[in-house]
């Protein structure tokens, strides 16, 4: 299948365009054909198509200028393939409180816009994500025990999120590809150690594990070869180094490539973030938002081992 064949598939079969409909394409020099693609693709379909050229963003959850704010809160759907995430910005949470369905593909690659998790029988992942998400919101506390560290964490009061892939409801969103189910852990609550063995947000696939250590919420010390690269990006920020996210990755055609936007979907993973949360139901906003991938987790909901040895026990 071709570019223009690919896109007319996530935007008809994933995202559910209609040609009454209008559509948004925001993208960068990172993601030229595929931006284009999916512009031509909605034209094909019929909606009224907008390509909204953006500059390369510095980070990960840093927010887009004021016009792609403002078109991505008037248009029906947006997809955001761009060379960092927006997944975690207000101007994503404004467009979906206005209606809008958002599929956010933060750097997207043409390997991964044709293979991978991209291909996955998204009906099945949905379905694992949402059971997931159950047991992930129905529980108070999360215990994550990683190369013979061990993390506790609150969980009460907060609701998981599911990203399905499918988002053909007014107000949904999510990554794409996508197949993850997570929850913003209670502010200051994480305490203890975590071996983050896979990937890293900004960092790639990582070298050797980063040994991270948190304390009331906050990461106070990173080891390993990348732990450097790893506190330059946070720099002085304090709310860099809230623990924002735990969530359980459910695509099995997911694979390790360094670009988070597929690492963390992979089956049976499990991964942490540092930064904002404000969008998914925590309290901080920092402007940054960078996950990390544990590849051979075990980690206990309430005490129940919910993922296992690369399993997710879901049932």
């Amino acid at each position: 299948m071709d570019f223009a064949g690919v896109a007319r598939r996530i935007l008809e079969e994933n995202m559910g365009l209609k040609s009454s409909e209008t559509f948004l394409v925001l993208y960068d020099q990172t993601t030229l054909r595929i931006g284009e693609s999916l512009f031509e693709a909605a034209g094909m379909i019929g909606a009224k198509a907008l390509a909204m050229r953006m500059p390369l963003l510095s980070k990960n959850g840093e927010e887009p200028t004021a016009p792609a704010a403002a078109a991505m809160a008037h248009s029906d759907v947006v997809i955001a393939a761009t060379g960092t995430s927006l997944t975690h910005t207000q101007a994503k949470k404004k467009a979906c409180a206005a209606g809008a369905r958002i599929a956010t593909m933060p750097k997207i690659t043409e390997d991964m816009f044709f293979n991978g998790p991209i291909t996955a029988d998204y009906a099945k992942v949905a379905d694992l994500t949402r059971r997931v998400t159950a047991l992930v919101s129905d529980a108070k506390t999360a215990e994550l025990h990683s190369g013979g560290c061990v993390m506790r964490m609150s969980l009460e009061g907060r609701l998981a999120i599911s990203s399905t892939g499918i988002y053909r409801n007014r107000g949904e969103s999510g990554n794409l590809p996508s197949g993850e189910s997570y929850i913003a852990p209670v502010e200051g609550t994480a305490e203890g150690e975590v071996l983050v063995d896979g990937s890293f947000a900004g960092l790639g696939v990582l070298s050797a594990p980063l040994h991270l250590v948190f304390k009331k919420g906050l990461l106070v010390k990173a080891e390993g070869p990348d732990a450097g690269r790893l506190e330059k990006m946070l720099g002085d920020n304090t709310p860099a180094r809230n623990l924002a996210e735990l969530g359980i990755g459910t695509n099995d055609k997911a694979r390790v490539t360094g670009v988070i936007l597929e690492d963390e979907k992979i089956y049976g993973t499990v991964h942490i973030a540092l930064g904002s949360n404000d969008t998914f139901g925590g309290t901080v906003a920092a402007g940054i938002h960078v996950d990390g991938i544990i590849t051979r987790p075990n980690l206990f909901l309430d005490g129940k081992l919910v993922v296992g040895e690369g399993k997710v026990l879901a049932d």
